[in-house]
């Protein structure tokens, strides 16, 4: 079963982003169920021993009320709380990818004072700041991107938008990244049960898809952490090696409106080969 959000403004209506995705379930013979998002209410929804879900974003202590919700009602759904929690919150998969993405830091809540103190941990040189679960790239120069670590001055005050522009929704801790250059777009692919099923472009860059993306180093992390329908988005850095940008649950990663949406209800219900 694919559970999407209702209409706010008709309740017996999907919600207009998720459309696509519905009539392609429905098309494709799996079954649709409509949830309130606002409320996280999922009076109505039928029993069902697999459920995906493909919606706005949740916290993950939000998610694991949805869960419960569900669980109440006889739906199981395929990503449990803890996988959700895993792939949203960027503690929960950073350790994993380490490797092929850049160099991290973090904090335990928002305190201006503990986002210094990390920061003192990559050294000197420029970094991107985020929070477990978002960053504020479209405010580049005055909430994302830190020039220098040293400086603290920068770092408090860039931290300080941070909080502002996110208010309620700051999410776990300051994650302070080291920067790396990239070129090029960035490529959405996407994982069920492990393995890559789809390449896309990211939905930033809906007509731009990166060639020649290579998952050679990616494919045995991703397959390592066991989640079971997770996004990670890809882009070259200047000396050509291709990063991990970010990891992400499946269910509330968008897709880009380039592509037909059967492409990815068909990844995630096809039936195993006899």
């Amino acid at each position: 079963m694919l559970l999407v959000p209702g209409d706010p403004l008709n309740a017996r209506r999907v919600d207009p982003h998720f459309a696509a995705q519905a009539a392609a379930a429905r098309e494709l013979g799996v079954a649709v169920a409509r949830i309130d998002h606002d409320a996280l209410t999922v009076d109505g929804v039928p029993a069902a021993a697999d459920a995906v879900y493909r919606g706005w974003m949740m916290t993950t202590a939000q998610y694991g009320g949805f869960a419960g919700a569900l669980g109440e009602r006889g739906v199981a759904l395929r990503t449990g709380p803890e996988s959700y929690g895993a792939a949203h919150e960027f503690p929960g998969w950073y350790g994993a990818l380490q490797s092929v993405t850049p160099e991290s830091v973090w904090t335990t809540g928002g305190e201006l004072r503990d986002l210094v103190a990390v920061s003192k941990q990559l050294a000197e040189g420029p970094a991107v700041l985020r929070d477990y679960v978002k960053s504020m790239k479209h405010y580049w120069d005055e909430a994302a991107y830190i020039p220098d670590v040293a400086d603290t001055a920068a770092v408090e005050r860039i931290g300080g938008r941070f909080l502002e522009l996110r208010d309620d929704a700051f999410a776990g801790g300051f994650v302070v990244r080291r920067f790396e250059e990239f070129v090029g777009a960035e490529a959405r692919t996407w994982w069920v049960g492990g393995r890559c099923v789809l390449v896309t472009p990211h939905p930033d860059t809906p007509d731009e898809l990166p060639e020649r993306v290579d998952l050679i180093e990616v494919e045995p992390l991703v397959a390592d952490l066991a989640l079971p329908f997770v996004t990670v988005d890809l882009v070259r850095r200047l000396d050509g090696a291709w990063r991990v940008v970010e990891l992400g649950d499946g269910q509330v990663s968008d897709w880009p409106s380039s592509r037909d949406p059967k492409e990815l209800i068909s990844a995630l219900f096809q039936k195993p080969q006899a």
